[in-house]
């Protein structure tokens, strides 16, 4: 599992979220993204990190305790899928560019695969 650093802020928080990466899938992700991309995903990872509500604009429950988090960048949507694991810290798994209406639900049962595999290496 991988931490990044690079998610702190300067925002005053009552309490910050611990945000880390399962495996290299979200970073494989980033790394297929152009940096304004991947700062703009970023920066909505910080509001996550950091605050205790947040729009569903950035963020929606899709289903089994998986969340996606929502970024739009110059007419293009990405999305990346995440958990909540001991209350306050965010798992990041895999994440893609939408294309479609509607979120496709290879990426979701990828969601669930990889959540059933991460709690599965916590035991």
């Amino acid at each position: 599992m991988k931490t990044f650093g690079i998610f702190a802020s300067a925002k005053s928080a009552k309490h910050e979220r611990f945000v880390s990466a399962y495996k290299s899938y979200f970073m494989d992700f980033i790394q297929s993204l152009t940096e304004a991309e991947a700062r703009k995903v970023f920066y909505v990872i910080d509001m996550l990190k950091t605050q205790e509500r947040i729009s569903s604009k950035f963020v929606k429950y899709l289903r089994d305790e998986i969340y996606e988090l929502r970024v739009e960048h110059n007419g293009n949507i990405f999305r990346v899928f995440f958990i909540f694991d001991e209350g306050n810290v965010v798992i990041l798994f895999n994440g893609f560019q939408k294309k479609t209406q509607k979120t496709p639900q290879r990426e979701i049962n990828m969601a669930i695969r990889l959540k059933k595999e991460y709690y599965a290496g916590k035991k």
